[in-house]
């Protein structure tokens, strides 16, 4: 029987196995899915396919600067104690030397891509699954340039769970840069500059700190100049060079830059899973739940 791509297509997704292990096995079953299916779960291929609904959001993120290239990236796995997995550290570091040699655009034209080891980048991490034995996903990367006269702050904090990069024109000044990014994963901002929040997030902003102070029996003729004074104080919260900076408490972010004859161009900030809804296991329950399958 002739395998199709579709064949191909359906079993991968069944499986996780790479493209070609699945070519493989439905060439060698005479293009029957189930026996592929146990063709691939025999050679311990298909030992993702059980992990595909579990929610990865653990895991590890990482800067690598080489020259004026640098790349941050986020790769999940289902613990923390994986984690700490020398095979999966060393996943993300050829993960990030792949991504900046060869420069995706998108998580998904990298896993298309194919490394230095001949296998694309999805059917790599599928492999690190079968051997580590948890769902591994690559959540996202940005890949950063500078110029001769500038600096990256690289900053990896808790053994990688914030990674910050930060690029400073006008210095070569890598330490003070990098002091830039450890506030930056301290604080969390948003915006580099006031200028970078949209019009919409003021105006709401505005409107929420003006039906706060309503509520707390402000007179009206006084609402208005408290909630301009308010707002200053929520650019402080979401804007890097109106923080108090955390090295120095009498300095903004903005001066200690503008003291090395330098201005913040931009940053990335990744947390570990930030943004994924992570399931709440009843331990009591998954106890009771292996029990009653013996």
């Amino acid at each position: 029987m002739a395998v199709t791509a579709q064949m191909v297509k359906e079993l991968r997704e069944k499986t996780g196995a790479g493209m070609m292990d699945c070519k493989k096995a439905l060439t060698a079953t005479d293009g029957d899915m189930d026996k592929a299916i146990d063709f691939l779960r025999e050679k311990g291929i298909a030992k993702a396919a059980n992990k595909a609904d579990r929610i990865a959001a653990e895991g590890l993120t990482s800067v690598v600067t080489e020259g004026n290239e640098a790349v941050i990236l986020e790769v999940n796995s289902e613990t923390d104690f994986v984690a700490k997995n020398e095979a999966f550290q060393a996943l993300v570091q050829e993960l990030a030397a792949h991504l900046l040699k060869n420069k995706p655009a998108t998580v998904e034209e990298a896993s298309a891509q194919t490394m230095e080891n001949g296998a694309t980048v999805a059917d790599h991490i599928n492999a690190s699954i079968a051997k580590i034995g948890e769902k591994l996903s690559l959540r996202r990367f940005a890949i950063v340039t500078k110029t001769d006269n500038d600096a990256f702050g690289a900053y990896l904090h808790m053994g990688g769970r914030i990674s910050v990069l930060t690029v400073l024109e006008g210095t070569t000044d890598e330490a003070s840069a990098k002091d830039v990014s450890m506030h930056i994963a301290a604080l969390r901002p948003k915006y580099v500059s006031r200028d970078q929040v949209s019009a919409e997030e003021v105006e709401h902003e505005r409107q929420v700190l003006t039906q706060q102070a309503l509520n707390e029996g402000k007179p009206e003729n006084i609402v208005a100049k408290m909630v301009e004074g308010r707002l200053g104080k929520y650019f402080e919260d979401v804007c890097l060079l109106d923080q108090t900076f955390v090295k120095n408490p009498d300095q903004k972010v903005r001066q200690f830059v503008e003291s090395k004859g330098a201005t913040v161009r931009e940053f990335v900030r990744y947390e570990v899973g930030e943004g994924i809804e992570k399931k709440e296991d009843n331990f009591a329950e998954e106890v009771m739940n292996q029990v009653n399958k013996k």
